[in-house]
This record gives C-alpha cells, structure tokens and sequence, in this order.
C-alpha cells in the first residue's frame, strides 16, 4: 500500500473517532461550536474516504482510453474537498447565528472542554503525520487533506477558548460568535485548494520558478542552436513539458537524442518528487515564425 493511502485511512479512522466524541458532547451540551466541530469532523471522515479513492484511481497505469493515466482525478478530488469544506463553514455560520438569536444555554461545560483538549492533542499529530507525508510525495490530495485538518486544529483551539469563556464568565454568545468565526475561517481555508484544483484542471503551467529553470537548460546548451514552443502543466503529481529544439540540419539523429537525453536528465532533476513526460521536436532549423499560425502558445 502506498504512503498516500495509508495516510487517507488513517485520517479516516482519526476524523470517525473524534466525529462520534465531538457529536456526543456537542447534542448533549447544546454548544453551537462543539456540533460546528463534530459537523466538520464528520465531512473530515468523508473526505478522506473520498480521498482514498481518488488517489487509488489516480495511481491507476496509462490505458487505451486514457493514455495520460488519471491523475488529474486529484485535482477533481481537491476541488470537491474545498467545496464540501465551504459549505461545512456555512452551515456553521447558520447555526452561529441561530444560538445568538435564541440563546440556548450550552451545559456539560466540563466533558465538553475534555474533548476539546483530546481534538487538539490527536489533530495536531494527524496534521504532523500527513505534512510529512505530502512532503515526501507532493501529492495534492494530501496536501489538502493536511491543509484541511490544520483548519480544524485552529478551529478546535478555538472551540476550546470559546468554551473556557463561557465557563468562567457565562457569556453564552461567546459560543455563538466563535461558532461563527470558525465558519468564515473554514470557508477562508477552503479557497486555495479549491483554486488550486480548478488551476491544474485548467492545465496552468508549472511554477515560474520551474519554467524559468528550463529555460535556462534549454537555452545554455551549446550544442543547440535555438529552442521554441515550450509548453508545461501539471496533473498533479506529473508534470507535462514540450518544446522544440533546433540543431545544425546536418546532425544525425542520434546525436541529437544524445543531446536531448542530458536536457531531459537536467529537468528532471529540478524536482525528483514528481514524475515527467517531456516531449523534445527536433527541427533542422527554426521554424517559429513560419508557423505561427499553427503555433501552441508558449511563454
């Protein structure tokens, strides 16, 4: 089984367990911020789930059907994530302002702060868990994963405070306005994974640092003579890159495959985390300006 997956069924197992103590406390103490919490947790399970299914189908070889394999099921699996995560804070918010209308009295303080602190203490070590996990393989479903439950570390903490106040001071709209907070919070959070998901599945190029390093590789070969069209993108865990390279028109061809082969090794290098599929045109002489009006854009 792959780091990815067991990170998604540990996640799983940690967001089902910390569901059912937050559900508990929260119906039984009627705290608006608890429930919020439970709620997030129970979409954490889901998530992560789903999660384990998007990486399983995205680590799923090149076919017929699909000959650049399927990872952009990643990018889809982000921006389903962001937009469960969005609508999770709304309803947070909803029932915020339900509590400040009427309210309701939060009870069970003390079990209720209890486990708050065993959130916080578990969800701090998943986040840990699944930050070295996404480390080692750049893998934007844990990625989001982790940028999720790193949310519900500090929507947590904030549970925590709201509750500590409403003990020593009895102010039950803490409740409320902090149940509220952690809603605007989530929602905040959500939008650079799903930005990030909807710029991979619109085939963004790669990072300007990454598309100025080939350039620089393309460029300071001296046994090519110019280079144009290069394109890149990424699908997640792939990066695509093409571009044509100009040689003398009396070069053979294995020399230029000689010549191509080091390029290749040298983009690569620039990020050993990822896979690549580079795609070098060898062209006798520049033809850029010829056939612009077939041209790919490139920059």
């Amino acid at each position: 089984m792959s780091a990815e997956k067991r990170a998604t069924i540990i996640a799983s197992i940690v967001a089902t367990c910390l569901t059912l103590l937050k559900f508990i406390i929260g119906i039984a103490s009627g705290s608006v911020a608890v429930l919020a919490s439970a709620i997030d947790s129970l979409l954490d399970t889901l998530i992560s789930i789903f999660n384990f299914f998007a990486i399983k189908k995205s680590e799923e070889k090149a076919t017929k059907e699909f000959q650049y394999g399927k990872g952009k099921v990643q990018a889809i699996a982000a921006v389903i994530e962001g937009v469960v995560i969005t609508f999770s804070g709304l309803y947070i918010m909803y029932e915020a302002v339900q509590k400040g209308i009427h309210g309701n009295e939060t009870t069970l303080l003390t079990p209720a702060i209890i486990v708050m602190l065993i959130s916080i203490v578990v969800t701090f070590a998943l986040v840990r868990y699944l930050l070295s996990v996404a480390k080692k393989t750049d893998n934007l479903v844990i990625k989001s994963d982790a940028l999720h439950y790193q949310t519900d570390l500090w929507a947590n903490s904030a549970v925590l405070l709201a509750l500590a106040v409403v003990y020593f001071t009895g102010w039950e709209i803490v409740d409320a306005i902090f149940g509220f907070a952690i809603g605007v919070y989530i929602i905040y959070s959500a939008y650079e994974i799903i930005v990030e998901g909807i710029e991979i599945l619109l085939d963004k190029a790669l990072e300007d640092e990454i598309v100025e390093a080939i350039h620089s590789i393309l460029g300071t070969d001296e046994e090519v003579t110019s280079y144009h069209w290069l394109k890149t993108r990424t699908d997640g865990s792939t990066n695509f890159v093409e571009f044509h390279l100009v040689f003398h028109p009396k070069m053979f061809l294995l020399d230029a495959h000689r010549i191509s082969d080091h390029i290749e090794e040298k983009i690569r290098s620039l990020d050993s985390k990822k896979d690549w599929m580079i795609v070098p045109h060898y062209d006798p002489y520049n033809d850029e300006f010829f056939n612009e009006e077939y041209a790919p854009k490139s920059y």
